[in-house]
């Protein structure tokens, strides 16, 4: 013979389990939503819970790397635990930039790469390599700064200033050559030009032989960006200027949006 009590016991708990989750995505939904992160109150708010529980559940979500905090600790974001989820945009954005690379490196005869934020550093995940002999060159998987380099500048740029501070913080504006950035301040300035410009140029910065210039993919809710590299010797900044135009109609004409991509492809012109 059942114990109603213990019936009762676990109809609660299926209960509060539905509603543990239920909350869960709705927390999960507003940091999607939000480009500048949430903060406790606004939890507090949207799952009508006290506060302190709320806040156990932003640690617990933290512990697992699916909420990161701000440097001030009252800003939560989306975190790292959810870069594995996107594999399968990642897939689909190195396929749609790939014949864009092959036709950077073919019309310039230069480097052309594929990067995103990965956490505080920028990740190159494809790369069509120069045919010349000496050329500027970077590994698949490769993990580079963002304050020093044409891929991290122009994704940046993109990103609120808040969000840039707390990069910034966690890996400081290391002095790679002599023309780095290496003040808040300065890298602000370089970020308000590559808005204005809609592109970033690493003029020396992250290898004293070796220029760059990148533009943001803006078809795509990732942060990445395309860049054309090669040996400051060879590849000018008049060359840079000049493959920029280039490089954002390229960029902004990749999507990871299936029927913003077939809408493209059906464009003419």
């Amino acid at each position: 013979m059942r114990n109603p009590d213990s019936t009762d016991t676990c109809e609660l708990e299926r209960d509060y389990s539905v509603r543990a989750v239920e909350r869960v995505c709705l927390i999960l939904n507003q940091l999607q939503e939000s480009v500048d992160g949430i903060t406790l109150n606004e939890v507090a708010q949207t799952t009508g819970l006290p506060k302190s529980s709320a806040f156990r559940y932003l640690w617990t979500l933290e512990n697992h790397r699916y909420v990161e905090r701000g440097t001030d600790g009252n800003v939560f974001r989306l975190g790292l635990g959810f870069v594995g989820m996107q594999s399968r945009h990642l897939e689909i954005l190195r396929e749609r930039a790939r014949p864009s690379l092959d036709y950077l490196r073919d019309e310039f005869g230069e480097t052309a790469s594929l990067g995103i934020l990965d956490g505080d550093h920028v990740i190159h995940i494809d790369i069509v390599e120069s045919r010349r002999g000496v050329r500027l060159a970077a590994a698949r998987g490769e993990r580079v700064p963002v304050h020093s380099t044409a891929l991290g500048k122009s994704i940046a740029a993109r990103l609120p200033d808040d969000r840039v501070r707390d990069l910034v913080k966690q890996t400081g504006l290391v002095k790679r050559t002599s023309n780095t950035i290496d003040t808040i301040d300065e890298f602000f300035e370089e970020l308000a030009k590559v808005r204005r410009s809609g592109y970033a140029i690493d003029d020396r910065e992250h290898e004293e032989d070796g220029r760059s210039v990148a533009a943001p993919l803006l078809g795509t809710h990732l942060p990445a960006a395309l860049s054309v590299s090669g040996p400051s010797s060879r590849f000018t900044l008049a060359d840079a200027k000049r493959v920029a135009r280039t490089l954002m109609d390229l960029a902004s004409g990749i999507t990871t949006n299936p029927v913003a991509g077939a809408q493209r492809m059906e464009t003419p012109g």
